[in-house]
């Protein structure tokens, strides 16, 4: 059993971008740019906002945090989101999610410049990725591919389970994996909340990628021997016992199925350092793209 140490790989890819702005500075060339919008105080969003911020400083990226009140209205956000994609120094942008309830998450990813749009949600964006174009590829799937290409994880023919249909994860990485190239050209079943028989279709898997946000669903009964198993699910669970009062775990039953898998991701530390990687990836593109137009 192999773990696919998502810490490991994404510090030597923070560390290849690194190098390269390192290049652009001798040259003389502007730097990538990246610019997160926070609207509100959840735990969550605080945390993952201030690694991207803490990933930039460490490779040499210039980074802007645009922290708004929780009662700030859908007008004023849209304005900034306007305001944002009119700025010539940054190069890519986004919008953390969830937004507050008043505010329609659709309608102001929508408003964000799809030639800003590092986290590759918006729809111009998502379709290109599904005509397999060059675009901007949403940060999390992205990660997974890196994470799959790296481990040269064998994936050409292989019978793929994606349990989750998020825009977010679970159909761009059934479309990815299907599609032709490394780390893909597999056959693959998208489930969800209202496939009957799950588990029946998991042990027919020789991968499974599980992005359904309910801890520890996926059980040893479930994979197969040999299964590659990737754990997108990231849940605090209350715990009164620890520190922080929680504690992280995924969606899979990781000290049981790790026994019988060929390669498995950990939670924390598998896919969610290759999503901050793949977003710095994507602002990189994004920053060759503005200066190939200047």
């Amino acid at each position: 059993m192999v773990i696919l140490d998502g810490k490991k790989i994404s510090n030597q890819i923070k560390d290849e971008i690194a190098t390269e702005v390192a290049q652009m500075k001798e040259r003389g060339e502007k730097v990538p740019h990246l610019a997160a919008v926070l609207v509100g105080n959840d735990g969550a969003s605080l945390t993952y906002v201030g690694s991207k911020v803490r990933s930039c400083k460490r490779i040499g990226f210039e980074s802007t945090l645009k922290h708004l009140p929780e009662d700030t209205t859908e007008k004023e956000l849209l304005r900034l989101v306007k305001d944002i994609n009119d700025d010539p120094e940054i190069d890519g942008y986004i919008v953390q999610l969830p937004l507050p309830e008043h505010i329609d998450e659709q309608k102001v990813l929508m408003a964000v410049d799809p030639d800003k749009d590092v986290d590759g949600f918006h729809p111009t964006n998502f379709g290109k990725m599904a005509l397999d174009m060059e675009t901007f590829i949403s940060a999390t799937p992205y990660g997974i591919m890196e994470l799959l290409r790296r481990y040269e994880v064998d994936t050409e023919g292989k019978h793929t389970v994606v349990i989750g249909r998020s825009h977010i994860v679970g159909r761009p990485i059934s479309i990815l994996m299907s599609q032709k190239g490394k780390a893909a050209n597999a056959t693959v079943t998208l489930c969800h909340s209202r496939t009957k028989n799950i588990k029946e279709l998991t042990l027919q898997a020789d991968i499974i990628v599980s992005a359904l946000g309910v801890p520890n669903f996926l059980k040893a009964d479930m994979v197969k021997p040999g299964a590659v198993v990737i754990d997108v699910g990231i849940t605090r669970v209350e715990d009164q016992t620890k520190e922080k009062g929680y504690y992280i775990t995924g969606d899979v039953d990781f000290e049981k199925v790790k026994e019988k898998s060929s390669y498995i991701t950990p939670v924390p530390g598998g896919v969610g350092p290759m999503t901050i990687a793949m977003l710095l990836k994507n602002t990189l593109l994004a920053r060759e793209r503005h200066r190939g137009k200047a």
